[in-house]
């Protein structure tokens, strides 16, 4: 059966869309697992893929008129199937499957050059991007390929981890041409993995990931193919404020369950790596870059190029490697309105699925179906031993910040050792699932790394099931209702945990399988929903009065002798928050006075001016936290307390930190509020 939008149910709420709908927009651009994005333009037109492992089907399509609201149009592989263990058949590809890929046109086609792990590099072609998509396999592996169509005809790929390799590939995409195969760039030189290969202004470029020890962007350079390359670091420490996460040891879960701590100040994997780069016919450059957000996934953000001495570097002019987490949208040729990039729910009333589901491994379809019973996915149960091994688990990523999904289930079609119900599938999974007992039913709860399950007899067939999902502290929980209002928990919370088992974000499942020996049944599910209870972020309190304090400190801050400063026993001064448009924001008193930035924006530049100097008073409000950041548009940079300074700031904190802690986030509150 093919993915499309009809029959989906519509959105009942509100969702995370990036645009704020006033010139600005938030990263990430989807708040969910969209791992190693590959980013085109076609004439006024952008479209983006990114890995998608062992869901099938695989390579999503998105389009969009300005890098910031995307659409679904299809996907470009709707079964890889190269074995058994595709199937979820005597063994599995967990975390391998389709990765990395590579998205090129050229002279009217669309290329998606693909890895998949202990297969050839495969190839998906197509006319149009909604597809029809053409499969085909090259002679090769290559590891975190990327493809150049140059300007002289020739079709260069770059390869490899560490070193990087490079070739030509032949006319038919059959293979590379072995002669021409050569390392470009020797071992040691800063290069990562995840390479993407441009010509741009007349020289060639390779973006390379590194994550050792910490994740950042390296970018080589060279006049020719074939080099010889120079290498900087173009992107390095940016988190947009995310602290590392809980983290299995071991790089995929080979040491069971045991785990690293969690780290609130350190950011290690979680920093801006691995994308692709690409301009808009205003000659802006932009990145679509992935960040660990730990446990909901592989985020894709988007950030601002700025190019100096020849070198695109990630971030703004005065503050070249980090990037802003809130900031003014591409100016591209078209526009959009916000939206975001399609629906979670379903209500199975359709003839397809809603496209954002994918099924864990290759299905099989005849054990699935949409019409069977008109307005409910029926699953029949497959043998399997557990959730991991269950076939025909239909999945979606999970979206934070925080998330509720909701599922009906009627049970009157099990057979005894059927389990069904609702999933958290990653590495260790989370279960709450039903099964038949005699005349009767029983819910059960399973927590895979603590091996804790907690059981509870139903009255009913009909049970509709919940989990809350929270990325914020990275826990998850279980409840059930009898009638879909009042829900009662199950079990003890459990811990979500990024972990590169899969390789991929916390995944909602909708599963049945069979234990034992003889038929399974089947499960009807009905009225899927994700309410998502922190998808808004506020907005600048424009035209309102504010006291700020320091997060760190919780100090006031005044005016004092000219300058910003941060004082012990002081009322805060008042403080009116004046629209400069795009996000941007003055701040001023009742006399007007403004809060300023003079000079280089070192220790005691942030100023008190009694009159409105135009831009030195501008700032960009950012969110943070909970909390908020104050660029300053005169360096690029953010009002931040200076070491030693005695209370006085500076305009030059260089971005967020992973905790609350960090010097430059304030506290605020509106006036009227003040007790």
């Amino acid at each position: 059966m093919t993915c499309g939008i009809a029959g989906t149910a519509p959105a009942r709420g509100p969702t995370w869309i990036a645009d704020n709908g006033n010139g600005t927009f938030t990263n990430p651009l989807f708040y969910e697992d969209f791992p190693d994005p590959d980013v085109i333009r076609v004439g006024n037109d952008y479209y983006l893929t990114g890995t998608t492992m062992h869901a099938m089907p695989g390579l999503p399509i998105l389009h969009s008129r300005d890098l910031v609201n995307w659409e679904w149009l299809g996907y470009a592989c709707a079964a890889l199937d190269l074995g058994p263990e595709f199937r979820l058949q005597g063994g599995e590809i967990y975390g391998q499957g389709i990765w990395a890929p590579c998205f090129r046109y050229h002279n009217g086609t669309y290329y998606i050059f693909a890895n998949v792990n202990h297969h050839h590099t495969q190839l998906f072609r197509a006319t149009d991007p909604r597809g029809p998509w053409t499969h085909t396999e090259l002679g090769s592996s290559l590891h975190d390929l990327s493809v150049l169509f140059d300007d002289d005809g020739k079709v260069y790929v770059v390869w490899d981890y560490n070193e990087v390799k490079l070739a030509e590939l032949k006319d038919d995409f059959s293979d590379i041409k072995p002669e021409t195969k050569r390392v470009i760039i020797p071992k040691g030189s800063g290069m990562g993995e995840g390479s993407h290969f441009y010509r741009i202004h007349g020289k060639y470029y390779i973006f390379s990931a590194q994550y050792d020890p910490v994740s950042y962007m390296a970018c080589a350079r060279a006049d020719r193919p074939e080099g010889p390359y120079e290498v900087t670091v173009i992107s390095a420490q940016e988190n947009f404020g995310v602290p590392q996460g809980h983290r299995l040891k071991g790089v995929w879960g080979d040491h069971g369950f045991d785990l690293s701590p969690f780290e609130p100040t350190h950011v290690g994997s979680v920093t801006l790596h691995q994308g692709g780069v690409v301009d808009t016919a205003s000659g802006e450059w932009w990145a679509l870059s992935m960040m660990d957000h730990n446990a909901v996934g592989r985020v894709t953000n988007l950030a601002p190029v700025t190019w100096k001495d020849g070198w695109p570097f990630y971030g703004l002019p005065g503050n070249l490697t980090r990037s802003p987490a809130t900031w003014i949208k591409p100016r591209t040729a078209l526009s959009s309105p916000p939206h975001a990039a399609y629906q979670r729910d379903d209500d199975f009333h359709g003839p397809t699925l809603n496209p954002i589901w994918q099924w864990n491994h290759v299905p099989d379809n005849s054990k699935w179906s949409l019409t069977e019973r008109p307005g409910a996915l029926r699953l029949h149960a497959l043998p399997a031993r557990d959730f991991w091994t269950a076939r025909n688990s239909l999945t979606q990523r999970a979206v934070g910040p925080a998330s509720d999904v909701t599922v009906t289930l009627d049970l009157r079609g099990l057979q005894p050792s059927d389990v069904a119900g609702l999933g958290l599938l990653n590495w260790p999974y989370a279960t709450l699932g039903a099964e038949r007992r005699g005349d009767s039913y029983e819910l059960t709860s399973f927590d895979q790394r603590t091996g804790t399950t907690t059981h509870v007899a139903l009255s009913s067939a009909t049970v509709t099931l919940r989990a809350h999902l929270d990325f914020d502290t990275e826990l998850a929980s279980f409840s059930y209702s009898g009638d879909g209002r009042a829900f009662i928990p199950i079990g003890d919370a459990s811990l979500m945990i990024f972990q590169l088992k899969t390789f991929q974000g916390v995944r909602c499942a909708l599963f049945n399988y069979h234990v034992g020996a003889g038929s399974g049944g089947y499960a009807d599910f009905r009225n899927f929903t994700v309410d998502e209870p922190r998808a808004m972020r506020a907005a600048p309190p424009l035209g309102k009065t504010i006291e700020l304090r320091t997060a760190a400190t919780h100090l006031p801050v005044v005016f004092w002798n000219g300058r910003l400063r941060a004082m012990p026993a002081q009322s805060p001064t008042r403080l009116k928050v004046i629209d400069r448009g795009n996000g941007r924001v003055a701040l001023a008193t009742d006399n007007g006075e403004f809060v300023a930035v003079s000079g280089a924006g070192e220790l005691g530049d942030v100023r008190v001016l009694r009159a409105d100097p135009g831009m030195p008073a501008v700032f960009a409000w950012q969110p943070m936290h909970g909390n908020l950041m104050l660029l300053s548009l005169i360096t690029d940079r953010y009002v931040t307390l200076s070491p030693q300074g005695n209370g006085l700031f500076s305009a030059q904190g260089r971005g967020a930190a992973p905790s609350s802690d960090d010097p430059a986030e304030f506290t605020w509150a509106e006036w009227k509020d003040r007790k």
